[in-house]
């Protein structure tokens, strides 16, 4: 028997919206993959465009490892389909303490790892462990999401805004005066945006910082202060600049840190979705739970063939140390071409490469009159790259920095090199039009 098919009346968005929950309506979605919407559909058009906006990798540029690929297929083979256990499967995470003793000489016991579905769902389930509506959540703008994450857990927000003359970190001495307020202090190294990586000697004094506040604070009775620190791009340094982490540095804040990492940009794989935290067994038993009943796990193949992969040092240095060739001459050939026109005198500056797969880019142009257009804001400069030269681009307002100073990510993963070399003379262009 055919049925005629049934069209559901959904209602009238506003008034469905109207009923919805205070933080339904409040949340703010990322501003980055609107961006990259809109490149994809001017792309679909036929736009010529240099797209450097989203923080992930192509495969017809980057693919992951022969062995994650291998290992998945095997173990889908071998019936692994099931649900995983909810903090990872026990290969993977006793692989993770033998990866990190190896390479970062850190030494943890099982129960301090935990698994889930990448890095994204652990930082944000790392606010949740950590933070009771009101708390103070201290993180740098710009960084990846922290805004977000705030809002999400009922934090009271902390930007510390920082700037170029501190390669976008913060020092000790920013944070001393809010590292009494705080409930947690965010880390990146690697930054993104920034792509700049963290001096070992003032991560070091921060984490002495943590420790001296907490040793009051386990005097005076109150809770702790938890240093975050985001290491997901420490894989991918470049030049001079040497990957650290807090725990290497002073072993003191062990117990007051969390170490977020997955095998998305180390091994180009941002879709296989493989994700990890070292932290206190406490702080790993809770955020556990809170991630059981999400069901944020990581696929059981994707688990066991990156335990696999963890095991074979040489198998990794054979990958990474070509991919970390092919990103560095991306982001060479940004920067070359920036330094280039610097030195033309034109209105563009940008920090050379250090690390993670982004390049930190000023356009002096606010202010400016570009093919008639006045340029006023962030925004209007995002747009008069992206309709006059085809360069898309992320201004850093998308990672929490209100100012309009003309600062922008421009992420290398999923374009080659000539497509970069062949934006850089319609770039060049439009900027020697600009007038003030």
């Amino acid at each position: 028997m055919s049925t005629s098919p049934v069209t559901p009346p959904l209602g009238d968005a506003e008034v469905v919206d109207a009923g919805l929950s205070a933080l339904a309506r409040g949340v703010i979605g990322s501003e980055i993959l609107k961006i990259a919407a809109e490149i994809r559909a001017m792309k679909a058009r036929g736009a010529d465009v240099c797209n450097l906006t989203v923080g992930d990798f192509d495969p017809a540029q980057f693919q992951v490892p022969r062995e994650l690929v291998e290992g998945t297929r095997a173990a889908l083979d071998d019936g692994q389909t099931n649900y995983p256990p909810s903090d990872g499967v026990l290969p993977l995470r006793e692989a993770l303490v033998r990866y990190y003793e190896r390479e970062l000489g850190l030494r943890y016991p099982v129960d301090a790892v935990l698994v889930a579905s990448g890095a994204r769902p652990l930082l944000y389930a790392t606010y949740r462990t950590l933070i009771d509506p009101g708390d103070a959540a201290v993180y740098p703008v710009p960084s990846w999401n922290n805004n977000h994450y705030a809002y999400l857990s009922g934090a009271r927000p902390v930007p510390l805004p920082v700037n170029a003359g501190t390669n976008f970190f913060p020092t000790a001495d920013l944070l001393r005066p809010l590292i009494g307020e705080a409930r947690t202090v965010l880390l990146n190294s690697p930054l993104n945006p920034t792509g700049t990586v963290m001096d070992p000697a003032e991560m070091r004094r921060i984490a002495e910082l943590v420790v001296e506040e907490n040793t009051r604070r386990a005097r005076d009775g109150e809770r702790p202060v938890y240093l975050i620190f985001d290491q997901v791009y420490w894989a991918l340094t470049f030049g001079e600049a040497t990957h650290a982490t807090p725990v290497s540095l002073v072993p003191e804040v062990a117990p007051y840190t969390i170490l977020l990492d997955a095998i998305s940009k180390s091994f180009c794989a941002t879709g296989l979705r493989v994700g990890w935290g070292f932290m206190p067994p406490a702080v790993r038993r809770r955020m556990a739970d809170i991630l059981g009943h999400i069901g944020a796990w990581a696929p059981k193949a994707e688990q066991i063939a990156t335990a696999t992969l963890l095991d074979r040092p040489e198998a990794i240095r054979a990958f990474q140390e070509p991919m970390k060739q092919r990103v560095r001459e991306r982001l060479d050939a940004l920067f070359n071409g920036f330094k280039a026109m610097k030195s033309e005198g034109l209105p563009v500056d940008a920090i050379a490469p250090q690390g993670a797969i982004y390049l930190s880019v000023r356009f002096d142009l606010v202010g400016a009159t570009v093919r008639g257009r006045a340029l006023q804001s962030n925004e209007d400069i995002r747009r008069v790259l992206l309709e006059g030269a085809g360069l898309a681009a992320v201004p850093f307002q998308a990672f929490g920095l209100k100012e309009d100073t003309g600062w922008f990510r421009l992420s290398v993963g999923a374009v080659s090199t000539a497509t970069i070399e062949g934006v850089m003379p319609r770039l060049r262009e439009l900027l020697v039009g600009a007038k003030r």
